[in-house]
């Protein structure tokens, strides 16, 4: 059993969430150039975990768990940080996009409860398009930071945009995806009787 949660991946994952505190504290007292390090070492954390599990077969049911919830509260974590109004005031993300962000997941995740609840459907996996916008709100945070610590904030209006619409596109793309999801697997068990 404990090996199956001792993992490297695991360990990354722990590492990563570990690192969220830090990265919200060093935001808040106008580090950005160390919460950028930070935030950095915890997005590369998250690319070494996934290409270990996969390429030493260390894919555990506790890593598929825990790691989109790593990142979500990484992203919720740095969005909610970074609207505050006297956090790096030069560069504060709009309350209407971390709005955006976090409304997406909560819609994601009330979707597959409900689902969980009165179906016996399981199989949730993230849609291209969902992964797509997580990729844009990395980014977007990278952005952010790059543009505190460097003072170049010509680009920030356009990220708040892109990382918004990607996030309510996404976020309504994941109901008919998560409806695909089921009507396949509903055509599965129907094959097999």
């Amino acid at each position: 059993m404990a090996s199956n949660i001792l993992t490297i991946p695991n360990l990354l994952t722990f590492l990563r969430m570990a690192l969220i505190p830090v990265f919200a504290s060093l935001l808040f007292y106008g580090y950005s150039g160390w919460a950028l390090f930070v935030f950095l070492v915890a997005g590369i954390s998250d690319g070494i975990d996934g290409f270990v599990a996969r390429r030493f077969n260390q894919e555990s049911e506790l890593g598929t768990i825990l790691d989109p919830i790593a990142d979500k509260l990484l992203m919720t974590t740095a969005f909610i940080v970074l609207s505050l109004p006297n956090v790096l005031p030069a560069v504060r993300v709009p309350p209407w996009v971390a709005v955006a962000v976090i409304g997406r997941d909560v819609l994601i995740i009330a979707v597959a409860i409900a689902i969980f609840i009165t179906t016996d459907f399981r199989s949730f996996r993230p849609s291209w398009l969902g992964k797509l916008s997580t990729l844009v709100q990395v980014t977007a945070v990278a952005l952010i930071l790059v543009a505190a610590v460097f003072s170049h904030t010509f680009y920030l209006k356009t990220t708040y945009f892109i990382v918004t619409l990607l996030a309510v596109v996404s976020g309504v793309h994941y109901i008919f995806h998560v409806a695909n999801l089921m009507r396949e697997e509903e055509a599965k068990s129907k094959n097999k009787e």
